[in-house]
């Protein structure tokens, strides 16, 4: 005899929406937004990946980003929690990718915790996406062994990162540094990571990676705040140091000679 189906476990996706640029959506995120009868949206989604989503989905912004007033996490967590568990299809639309600074491992365990199951769909991480808008990779055979996906934003409390034994680190492992959300937290990430890397390590800035409105700069380690103040480069921006990006400063190094020879 058939056995009778067993109601549908209540389920969360978790959305990588990737670093902004639409296009960039992978096509599984795409079914999953389409799909989504209640979408929690995050801040640095861009407004039109929501173009994928139903006409009658409820779509709630909460947004959270450093600095600014955010959702309590609390509270997110709740929403999804009561969403799911009231039948409803739910999405957590996330900038990034949700398992690198995107909160993802607390929303599992918390989801998990209240016996709601959690899918995740990974997105293009904001770090890989502003490296390559640059044309440069981040691992080299000749410059760079690995890389260090690190937030340059600590928790209440929380001592953060030690930006002198990372530096040690990444001089003797030849390792490429991408820091997430290090805008506010400049002047000690410079101070820390000259502790173990020469001034002349190169240095981008990366400002709303594959939007239109990308902006960014070419420096070295020692003129990571000057070159943020000069250049008015602030949130969200990535920090990527390493020596990958050496090829990167030696072109605008003779650029910039060109163009003074020119003058």
């Amino acid at each position: 005899m058939p056995t009778p189906s067993q109601p549908q476990r209540p389920t969360v996706t978790l959305v990588g929406a990737g670093p902004g640029a639409p296009d960039l959506l992978t096509l599984k995120a795409v079914k999953a937004i389409a799909s989504a009868t209640v979408l929690l949206v995050d801040d640095l989604v861009n407004d039109e990946v929501l173009a994928h989503a139903r006409p009658d989905a409820r779509i709630v912004h909460v947004g959270k980003r450093g600095g600014c007033k955010s959702t309590p996490q609390a509270f997110i967590e709740k929403l999804m929690i009561q969403s799911a568990l009231a039948g409803e299809t739910v999405v957590r639309l996330k900038g990034g990718d949700p398992f690198i600074f995107g909160r993802g491992g607390e929303e599992v365990e918390h989801l998990e915790a209240e016996g709601v199951q959690v899918r995740v769909v990974n997105g293009i991480t904001s770090g890989l996406a502003a490296v390559t808008s640059l044309n440069v990779p981040l691992t080299h055979r000749e410059h760079a062994h690995g890389v260090v996906f690190v937030t340059g934003h600590a928790k209440p409390g929380d001592s953060g990162t030690d930006w002198a034994v990372l530096a040690r680190c990444a001089h003797q492992a030849r390792l490429t540094l991408v820091i997430y959300m290090g805008v506010s937290s400049a002047e000690q990430i410079e101070s820390g990571l000259l502790e173990g890397l020469p001034a002349h390590t190169p240095l981008a800035i990366v400002q709303r990676a594959t939007l239109p409105q990308q902006r960014h700069a070419v420096t070295t380690l020692g003129q990571l705040q000057q070159t943020l103040h000069e250049q008015q480069l602030g949130s969200p921006s990535v920090i990527i140091v390493g020596d990958v990006l050496r090829g990167l400063a030696q072109m605008q190094a003779t650029s910039e000679t060109t163009n003074l020879q020119a003058a």
